[in-house]
């Protein structure tokens, strides 16, 4: 019995060591990546054969590959079929990917790390040259090449240490991946035959086309590009709808210099929101006499006429009236003492246009145009001199599109002459700065009234249930952080909250806001029959 339970319990223990054990040589790095690197996991399913990979293994391969941009630009089922064939390869730096004058057999995905583009065979010139064409994280090359098989135009060279996830040419044919890029560029082929522009293009050509065209896909709130005029391609949107975007400096506007003063005037030494007193029906009338005719002196007009009619009824005047050479009345001033504008102190900055405060030079980006599917960006000025082009930086923004790129140059050697006619009537004629500026300030003040309005009719007769006191969420976003407020200009408070920065071309960061908060008038200067607190503009 004695040898029974010792027994019995040394397996007992057996057991134990051997589970404790297992936690111990669990490896975590099979599921974790480490600093950006391709997990151990998803090596072990790449360096496997096609043919030996489970559906989930494939899937959860292709879930891991949405990180990268060029791969996501590929259809769902092409998604799947490049995870099945694809391989994981790490390379040093200063070694070459991909040769000049070599036959193409391959295609790159570059997971971590940078490459460059040069022309010359053993890409030594990238690490001589201040500004080598880089691809990085997300990018892919070596497409066309290998699905044609044709001659390598460039050489690429990896900068650093670089993961790639390789297909080769050969798993390509073999599992049919040549299929599903040929139902993709019939569809591109499609969509360029039903635009009126390359109606006089025969089918070969517009295969170049086709050939040279690189689809890419953005999400919603995707930038696309930072300034699309200075872009060396041309964009056409294949699917979705796109918006044009412009950074207006407001410092810049005369009219919001004169629409900031005109507001600050109506702060004064009491709180902002009964900067308006009531006053009597006697004293309003007083003060509209002092703003529409200063109180002047008009004595020696009188004296002016009793001399021409003592000159008349011959009778001598000798006394002089002393006027002055400007035939005007002598202005004394307001004997009332009228409301004047309290003057702020702030920080201020010196613009062409007189003073402004530090605080309101802000920027706002304002939408000037969308672009939806079928349309193209980039040709409105291919033709134009450089004198004639307006080279203000534009944005492009997705929200939720697909684009095709095409370099300029590769285009512009396909153009046949009825093209060109085309083009040459082909114009888009966007705001100046000063009307995005006055369109802004007109949208500011309609929200404020709306808002106003709102607070006014509703609040009265709006009852809360009663919920407890919760306390606040610290959160990511803060209203304030788009937000300029004139109230606050001259407080010496510290910001509380962040604020965003738009960098600009050969110029200081810019402060973005979405909205101007501003002194208005009392809603009982202009609605008298509302009693209830509120403001309108």
């Amino acid at each position: 019995m004695n040898r029974y339970m010792v027994s019995h319990s040394w397996q007992i223990l057996r057991k134990k060591l051997k589970r404790k054990q297992g936690r111990i040589t669990f490896d975590t790095m099979d599921f974790v990546a480490e600093s950006g690197h391709f997990p151990p996991r998803a090596i072990q399913i790449a360096q496997k054969q096609p043919a030996w990979r489970a559906e989930h293994e494939i899937q959860s391969l292709c879930n891991l590959l949405q990180v990268l941009d060029s791969y996501r630009n590929y259809s769902e089922p092409l998604q799947l079929l490049l995870a099945k064939v694809m391989r994981f390869e790490r390379f040093g730096r200063r070694r070459v990917i991909i040769k000049k004058g070599q036959r193409g057999n391959s295609f790159y995905f570059i997971y971590l790390g940078t490459v460059a583009v040069t022309e010359d065979e053993d890409g030594s010139s990238a690490f001589l040259d201040p500004h080598p064409t880089l691809l990085q994280k997300g990018s892919c090359f070596g497409e066309m090449g290998s699905l044609i098989s044709t001659v390598r135009r460039a050489t690429v060279v990896c900068m650093e240490e670089t993961e790639f996830l390789v297909v080769d040419r050969e798993d390509f044919m073999a599992n049919k991946l040549d299929e599903e890029v040929k139902k993709d560029a019939q569809l591109r082929f499609e969509f360029f035959r039903k635009m009126d522009l390359f109606h006089s293009w025969s089918d070969e050509t517009l295969w170049k086309l086709v050939v040279l065209g690189k689809v890419e896909k953005f999400s919603y709130g995707q930038l696309i590009s930072k300034d699309f005029i200075e872009s060396s391609s041309i964009m056409f949107v294949c699917e979705g709808i796109c918006e044009v975007l412009r950074l207006i400096d407001l410092e810049s506007s005369p009219f919001y210099h004169k629409w900031i003063w005109e507001h600050l005037q109506l702060i004064d030494d009491g709180p902002p929101n009964i900067h308006l007193k009531d006053l009597s029906p006697v004293e309003r009338f007083k003060e509209f006499q002092i703003r529409s005719y200063p109180v002047q002196d008009f004595s020696f007009l009188k004296l002016f006429h009793l001399q021409k009619a003592q000159e008349q009824e011959g009778s001598s005047f000798s006394r002089k009236i002393k006027t002055s050479g400007n035939t005007l009345p002598k202005t004394f001033g307001s004997k009332i003492k009228s409301r004047c504008s309290h003057l702020i102190k702030c920080p201020m900055i010196q613009t062409k246009y007189g003073d402004l405060p530090k605080e309101a030079a802000v920027g706002a980006y304002m939408k000037i145009h969308t672009v939806e599917q079928g349309e193209v960006l980039g040709l409105h000025q291919i033709l134009l001199p450089e004198s004639q082009q307006d080279t203000r930086p534009l944005i492009l923004v997705s929200l939720g599109a697909e684009v095709i790129r095409i370099r300029k140059e590769k285009f512009c050697e396909l153009l046949d002459s009825n093209t060109i006619e085309k083009l040459s009537k082909f114009s888009i004629k966007y705001p100046s700065d000063e009307d995005l500026c006055q369109r802004f300030l007109k949208e500011n003040n309609w929200n404020i009234f709306r808002k106003d309005l709102v607070r006014l009719l509703v609040e009265p007769r709006w009852r809360p249930p009663f919920t407890p006191i919760q306390p606040k969420k610290k959160g990511t976003y803060n209203p304030r952080t788009v937000m300029l407020d004139l109230y606050s200009l001259d407080k010496k408070t510290k910001r509380r909250h962040a604020i965003f920065m738009a960098p600009q071309k050969y110029l200081p960061p810019l402060r973005i806001v979405q909205t101007i908060i501003a002194p208005r008038y009392k809603i009982q200067e202009l609605l008298p029959q509302y009693k209830n607190a509120g403001v309108l503009m």
